[in-house]
């Protein structure tokens, strides 16, 4: 007997999911609520260049999203050979050599003038859960952590050091031992994996959930809400469409790969306890602005910069995407392709302003830090509300509970950005995990025939 499931959400998770399942043999409706699918892989033109609107790197060093671009033949390239750097105390400085922000020698961190001062402390590692920064600030003092940890990851979770937890956001710090720097020293003075720490498919971020969706494996429903999921006949019932004219999809399984608060909607009958935890969960709203320009005066050595919210800019960071990327430099036909990032977890003032705002308050920062940026030939702003899941303190806790309650119910999986990773390659896993789960429990025989 065929195996039908239904897979809620149609970014980068639940067209992994959905992938998975049809390459297994399962017939799969993938429903999406909006009139797309990708999420938060978007792409569009902005001045004549087709760029990447939300994420335009995945990380290499982690296989999952490696290895399904190479299943799905989509071809993929490295990052151009560049340096970063860090706004701090009024300049631009080279990147130091971290470990998510904890230096391996104080010396060279000092030379390079990002923070003035290093507290060297040997504090005990112990079991409980704590803030990054609380952990960090405890055994290097508070500038490393204002200065070098607070901006990485503010770039990757769009959060704050003081609420974002060790053990699930920062494990790789929490591994450097008791002695800091003396862990980083030796983390960093290993052989460093060959290959790329970045690529993205060729065109961009974006062509890998169009190149998923063209697999045409699995059958894809936009502008589609489901509104229930629910045990039926011994199988599931999605209750789904607009409240005029509702309609029900029958089937064996389900994968729910939506965020954190649809998804604790969605189980709030059938895995209460699930939902009532993902109830709890926090997101950052964000928001990339693109830039266009003719003349910019930019490094073309330079991939981009980070800066920390002590410095009191709006944006967070900068990337030139000519720099970073061949197929940006060859459409952008002699422009520079500039994108900047703003807005933090519980930081959403700025977001409420019209794209003008934002833009000019982009720009502003921008010039204050690269200087002349020639003329602006097109600019835009792509808004991420509710983007990024926060792993506050207890988050590993929290995430045991949803799998546990998760765990009882035969049929049903859940993925995404959620819960062990918000990165690309992350999310992929946690789609293939639930993917795999659902086929390998085997409750999926069509119990209604």
């Amino acid at each position: 007997m065929s195996r039908r499931v239904a897979v809620v959400g149609g970014g980068v998770g639940g067209l992994t999911a959905a992938y998975e399942l049809a390459s297994a043999g399962a017939e799969v409706v993938l429903v999406e609520s909006t009139d797309r699918v990708g999420g938060k892989l978007r792409g569009g033109v902005v001045g004549g260049v087709q760029v990447d609107l939300g994420a335009e790197s995945v990380l290499a060093r982690r296989p999952e999203a490696i290895g399904l671009m190479d299943r799905i033949g989509l071809p993929y390239e490295p990052a151009r050979p560049t340096s970063a750097a860090i706004w701090s105390h009024g300049a631009l400085r080279p990147m130091p050599r971290t470990v998510m922000g904890v230096p391996g020698e104080v010396d060279a961190l000092l030379e390079t003038g990002v923070v003035s001062s290093v507290e060297r402390v040997d504090v005990p590692v112990g079991a409980e859960d704590q803030s990054i920064g609380d952990f960090v600030a405890a055994r290097l003092g508070r500038e490393v952590v204002d200065r070098l940890v607070e901006p990485l990851f503010g770039g990757v979770y769009a959060g704050h050091t003081d609420r974002l937890s060790l053990r699930a956001a920062g494990p790789q710090i929490a591994a450097l031992g008791s002695d800091l720097v003396a862990g980083a020293a030796a983390a960093l003075a290993r052989p460093a994996a060959d290959g790329p720490v970045f690529v993205a498919p060729t065109g961009g971020v974006h062509r890998l959930p169009e190149a998923l969706a063209a697999t045409g494996g699995f059958q894809i429903r936009t502008d589609a809400t489901v509104r229930v999921v629910e045990r039926a006949n011994g199988g599931w019932r999605l209750t789904l469409g607009p409240t005029t004219h509702l309609e029900s999809l029958d089937v064996d399984g389900v994968v729910v790969a939506t965020p954190a608060p649809a998804t604790a909607r969605l189980l709030a009958e059938v895995a209460p306890g699930a939902a009532y935890a993902l109830a709890a969960l926090d997101y950052a709203s964000v928001a990339i602005v693109t830039f266009v320009l003719d003349d910019a005066s930019w490094d073309d050595g330079l991939s981009g910069f980070l800066v920390p919210p002590v410095e009191g800019t709006t944006i967070k960071a900068a990337t030139c995407s000519t720099a970073k990327w061949a197929w940006t430099r060859d459409a952008a036909a002699g422009r520079t392709v500039i994108r900047t990032s703003v807005g933090r977890a519980g930081e959403t003032t700025l977001l409420h302003h019209d794209d003008a705002t934002i833009i000019e308050t982009a720009l502003a920062d921008l010039t204050a830090i690269v200087g002349d940026l020639g003329t602006v030939v097109d600019a835009h702003v792509q808004r991420w509300g509710g983007a990024l899941p926060q792993y506050d303190v207890g988050h590993l806790d929290l995430v045991a509970t949803v799998e546990r309650d998760i765990a009882t119910v035969p049929g049903l999986e859940v993925c995404g950005a959620a819960y062990h990773g918000v990165g690309i390659p992350a999310v992929i896993a946690s789609a293939q995990a639930a993917a795999r789960r659902l086929l390998d429990a085997g409750t999926m025989e069509d119990e209604r025939t």
